[in-house]
């Protein structure tokens, strides 16, 4: 396929615009693509000389142009379906190295550099793809981190290698759809790069642009800080979409092990997840159960304080109506001593002093029980969040045996290795039973909280009762 290697991105000036033309198109103008359900068709066209004839040509350059048009929408075609497809039998994120990616992003390359107009420079006439991607951040200004990451990347050398750089981000941000068609709705912006009878000018640009709406499937990661993008050639391996149905066959099959594979990681995965989960809301529940005792027994001292205070409120009730009493007595019998009467006044002052002592500390014994009160509310707000929280893992254990039975159905079409896959089904199905018994446990654990706080609100009612 040398033959069809196009030329780069800056080519060397020749005297007959034909010969250059012939030149960087001879993969697109000597065949005829089409294709044929899932295969790909080239028919050779008649040859097109690579030296100047004496006499000009008489070969109409629109018949040309739209040739080259089609070919290229019909390899974009077959390029994207066959990522689309090779994708979702990977059933994994895709990255720089991935072949069919790699040809797509050649074919892009080559269906954004159809018709543009040479700028010249001091090297000669530069054809480059990053002047019309400048422009998707003025129409969409999403776009706008794409381009700034693009500049700020410092391995970029060449306007080539930025515009490689951004098809790349944008397919990762599932925008690139999205941006082509806003930049090819916008053609009086795309005529001061393109010619006319471009790609991006006509009909087969926005059948592009629609076609790229099924990438948002794939997700892909790209790193491309070590990545040569400006050196690169972009050459359209062809061979990729002639390859014989059992290579096809062969590919889908190992697709579909690497995807049972990877299903069972991460089922794993979630498996040891789920399991630290349940371990730490076991702590919390421990932890939980001994405030919840440290409250208790703060709650019944107070409890037997605020008994003692009002017994002794009680004997200085009685100390002051005997006191009274007396004086009543001492009043009736003027016969007595007046330094008893004396004496008698000050007992009763400090009764009374006594008594207005023990008021304000019954207060602040009735502020910590209402603060107590408040930490049985708070006790209960938590209880609740753990009841979400049980809800939440029993969806997350609901959600891993239909993911188990759903792993086993596959397994058990698979004829490798069906012994490790029972054995870990049997090993799912254990864990899953010991998550079980740990959820029914937590739950009896919450009830028991749940009655001890119904315990300590009717303690807590009883004491208020009491005291008015």
């Amino acid at each position: 396929m040398s033959a069809l290697t196009p030329q780069s991105d800056m080519p060397t000036p020749t005297t007959d615009k034909i010969t250059q033309a012939a030149m960087e198109t001879i993969y697109l103008c000597k065949f005829r693509v089409s294709m044929d359900g899932e295969w790909l068709c080239l028919r050779e066209l008649d040859d097109i000389s690579l030296t100047p004839d004496p006499e000009p040509t008489h070969e109409d350059p629109n018949y040309l142009m739209a040739n080259e048009r089609m070919n290229l929408m019909n390899m974009a075609k077959l390029s994207i379906k066959g990522l689309i497809e090779s994708a979702l039998n990977l059933g994994r994120t895709l990255d720089s190295d991935y072949a069919p990616l790699q040809q797509f992003f050649v074919v892009m390359e080559h269906c954004l550099k159809h018709g543009l107009k040479a700028k010249k420079t001091f090297l000669g006439q530069n054809k480059s793809f990053w002047g019309p991607l400048e422009l998707v951040e003025k129409l969409v200004p999403e776009a706008a981190e794409i381009t700034a990451s693009v500049k700020d990347l410092p391995g970029l050398k060449t306007p080539v290698g930025r515009g490689r750089a951004w098809l790349r981000l944008a397919l990762m941000q599932k925008k690139l759809s999205e941006y082509m068609k806003a930049l090819i709705n916008r053609k009086d912006l795309l005529s001061e790069f393109y010619e006319p009878n471009a790609l991006m000018m006509e009909e087969e640009g926005a059948i592009i642009a629609g076609l790229l709406v099924g990438l948002n499937v794939i997700d892909a990661n790209f790193c491309m800080k070590g990545e040569d993008l400006d050196s690169q050639v972009g050459v359209i391996d062809f061979s990729m979409y002639l390859k014989d149905g059992n290579s096809t066959k062969g590919s889908e099959g190992d697709g579909q092990i690497t995807a049972i594979l990877d299903q069972k990681n991460y089922v794993e995965e979630l498996n040891r997840h789920l399991s630290a989960t349940v371990n730490n809301l076991q702590a919390k529940v421990d932890a939980l159960e001994k405030s919840n005792t440290k409250l208790t027994e703060e709650l019944a001292v107070a409890n037997n304080r605020i008994i003692t205070l009002q017994e002794e409120m009680e004997r200085v009730k009685e100390e002051s109506s005997y006191i009274l009493e007396s004086n009543r007595k001492v009043t009736k019998d003027r016969t007595a001593d007046g330094q008893a009467l004396t004496e008698a006044r000050k007992q009763l002052k400090e009764e009374t002093q006594l008594r207005l002592d023990v008021e304000k500390e019954l207060e602040a014994q009735i502020g910590m029980r209402q603060e107590m009160e408040l930490a049985m509310k708070m006790l209960e707000k938590d209880v609740c969040e753990k009841q979400d929280a049980l809800v939440a893992l029993r969806q997350q254990l609901d959600d891993l045996r239909a993911l188990k039975h759903e792993l086993s159905f596959k397994l058990q079409s698979s004829d490798m290795g069906v012994k490790q896959k029972s054995e870990l089904n049997s090993r799912l199905e254990e864990k899953t039973n010991q998550m079980a018994a740990t959820i029914k446990q937590l739950e009896q654990s919450e009830k028991d909280l749940v009655k001890q706080a119904k315990t300590l609100n009717s303690a807590a009612n009883k004491l208020i009762q009491k005291h008015h």
